[in-house]
């Protein structure tokens, strides 16, 4: 991580608290590599932390004031409520903009045991590169950003599991964005080129190695510029079309169905719906065969898995744009071994997996393939797989 931003998050909060802060933390952004909408399914994913990062700076106080400041907010001034007023502010979803993050997950914590009653207040400046509203999750490493600060501060020796959930329960109930548990699991227990596999069911985890660097491969994001919302219509209308199909087959949740029940469900569910669960139920067997393939042939086995995973998204999920279509299909032409939408859909970034000695030639193409579309030119950047949430050393 670049020192810039450790240094602006510093500078910015002694600028704003008139003091040093007690320590920085810092949580990643995510790529998922394979395995979308299946998480609020009770099913697979497969993401990993990225070298883009959300850095937190955090000095207790002796009140129950929390204040929070971002180098990325136009004012960048506080914004500030008590702790013992954030259960009141849950309720009004229409106010706090991009402070809900932060103060949701300070909520959320005293939901999990924290007593907001006993602990100090504090200041909080945040500062970020992971790009917002991309799909590489800005939201969940400001959630496990402040959260892992605000568990050292506060003392309440949560493990990482427990702080992913936390940060699931903040986007849910605290922001009004109804999200699975992946975003928030992928930057609490990322390793660096290592993925983290997830049952989100019994939320038992396996860190997979990825092999790209010795492989001599880079996944490549491709942000289309197109910002997407998660708690606007789309992606609640895919969530409550997979929760009705569960219940018109009888199953607690599309985990609980296999290929060999799409015949069932093709003569159960009207079309529409029984293409939203063909992807759920399709997109889990892909994630278990990305994770058999890494494990035993290595990671160029798994380039098709990628494109099925795209086609999926585009023709029965529905959650595609032009642009990320014309992403995908311009990076394998250009020589990706697979590419794929990645994140909530209706905008964001594709990813590419993509030979290093072939970056180059993705990027131009893809800038070309934007420009004859008339389109903006998008950001197209290499991103690592990287380590988790944590404290980062001052100085």
């Amino acid at each position: 991580m670049s020192t810039d931003l450790r240094d602006d998050v510093r500078a910015l909060f002694t600028a704003l608290a008139g003091r040093e802060p007690d320590g920085l933390w810092s949580a990643p952004g995510r790529v998922n590599l394979i395995g979308e909408h299946t998480d609020y399914n009770d099913g697979f994913v497969l993401p990993f932390a990225i070298d883009r990062r959300t850095v937190v700076a955090l000095g207790t106080r002796d009140d129950d004031a929390i204040r929070v400041a971002s180098t990325l907010a136009s004012d960048e001034g506080w914004t500030e409520a008590a702790l013992a007023d954030l259960d009141g502010l849950r309720a009004e979803q229409e106010t706090g903009g991009w402070a809900r993050y932060p103060l949701g997950i300070a909520w959320a914590l005293g939901q999990a045991g924290a007593d907001l009653a006993a602990v100090p207040g504090a200041d909080i400046v945040i500062d970020s590169n992971v790009p917002t509203g991309a799909g590489l999750s800005s939201s969940a490493a400001i959630e496990c950003a402040v959260g892992v600060a605000l568990n050292d501060v506060w003392r309440l020796g949560l493990d990482r599991p427990a702080l992913a959930r936390a940060g699931q329960r903040s986007e849910n109930d605290f922001v009004g964005a109804p999200t699975g548990i992946l975003d928030q699991s992928a930057s609490m227990l990322g390793k660096r080129d290592h993925a983290v596999f997830l049952d989100c069911r019994s939320l038992e985890s396996e860190v997979v190695p990825l092999g790209f660097e010795e492989a001599g491969l880079s996944i490549v994001v491709i942000d289309t510029g197109q910002a997407h919302e998660h708690a606007t219509g789309g992606y609640r209308e895919r969530r409550e079309s997979c929760e009705r199909g569960a219940r018109e087959l009888g199953v607690a949740a599309l985990r609980d169905l296999s290929v060999d029940d799409l015949e069932r469900a093709r003569a159960t569910l009207d079309d529409v719906t029984f293409r939203r669960v063909r992807h759920v139920v399709t997109e889990d067997a892909r994630v278990l065969e990305t994770v058999r393939l890494l494990k035993t042939e290595g990671p160029r086995a798994i380039g098709d898995l990628l494109d099925a995973s795209h086609a999926s998204m585009r023709d029965d999920f529905e959650i595609t744009t032009p642009q990320l279509d014309l992403a995908v299909e311009t990076a394998r032409s250009a020589g990706a071994l697979g590419a794929r939408m990645t994140g909530g859909g209706f905008g964001g970034s594709a990813i590419a997996l993509v030979p290093d000695d072939a970056i180059s030639q993705v990027r131009v193409a893809i800038d070309g393939a934007f420009a004859e579309h008339g389109w903006g030119q998008p950001d197209v950047f290499v991103v690592r797989a990287s380590d988790g949430a944590g404290r980062e050393r001052i100085g």
